[in-house]
């Protein structure tokens, strides 16, 4: 019994400084020989101060919150407050949720039924698809009238204020803010946040939308954003996968060194 133990004991000191400690670090030190960059958390520098990280995507907002005119921006973003890296994670809205698509009818589904819609009562003249907000008193609890039936914001003209994170709302919002016609197709990229909500890389064509915003916000020519734009694109994985992709941080720093 004795001899048992103490083999038993013997055993789980050695796999513990052999797992525990041996391993972890001959793993570390290579790491940080062979992939230094990546192992420190792949961050990006900017005159001696850290700007960000290659991996994880960042808001270029102003004083208010709204978005920066005078730079690129990216995806939307579900994780937390917008690329919090401790909320990693997507909003989890299927293809038919309401939230995500809109009050789509025939697609969206009554969250009171479960069935498909078939109109919309909250539609408005610039979105059919309009996901009304509930009204809130002042400690931020919805309202609702006296059959307990939710209680919606309305805009001065009497119209429903729409949820500004659905994809309807969210393309309206794109294409005002990138001063687009109203029939300009939209990016699925620019207006869907992805799996882990802090994407660093918006698509080709979502960068080259917002060329002509940058250059006037910047009064520069719409061919030199454009020539940047191309210069910060990563190719295709091998030349064969994946998409043709543009690192927003990379090439917001990029446009920063622009004369």
């Amino acid at each position: 019994m004795r001899r048992q133990l103490l083999t038993g004991l013997l055993m789980t000191i050695a796999l513990t400084v052999l797992v525990g400690l041996i391993y972890p670090f001959a793993m570390t030190g290579v790491a940080q020989v062979a992939f230094h960059d990546r192992a420190n958390g792949s961050f990006v520098s900017e005159n001696g101060r850290v700007v960000g990280s290659s991996l994880i995507g960042q808001n270029f907002l102003l004083k208010d919150g709204s978005p920066d005119p005078r730079y690129f921006q990216p995806r939307p973003s579900a994780a937390g407050d917008g690329y919090d890296a401790m909320s990693s994670g997507g909003s989890n809205n299927g293809p038919s949720n309401a939230n995500l698509i809109g009050n789509v009818p025939g697609v969206a589904t009554d969250s009171s039924t479960g069935q498909p819609l078939r109109s919309n009562p909250y539609a408005t003249p610039s979105d059919p698809y309009c996901v009304p907000v509930q009204a809130t008193d002042k400690d931020g609890n919805g309202i609702t009238d006296k059959f307990g039936s939710a209680v919606y914001e309305k805009n001065p003209d009497g119209t429903y204020m729409c949820d500004a994170n659905t994809v309807p709302e969210r393309v309206l919002a794109y294409r005002s803010f990138n001063q687009l016609s109203a029939t300009a197709k939209v990016p699925v990229d620019a207006v869907t946040a992805s799996g882990s909500g802090l994407d660093p890389d918006i698509s080709l064509a979502n960068a080259r939308l917002q060329a002509a915003r940058v250059a006037q916000a910047r009064k520069l020519p719409v061919s030199q954003m454009l020539d940047l734009v191309d210069r910060h694109t990563d190719k295709r994985q091998l030349g064969i996968f994946g998409e043709e992709t543009v690192n927003v941080l990379d090439l917001n720093l990029g446009l920063d060194q622009l004369r």
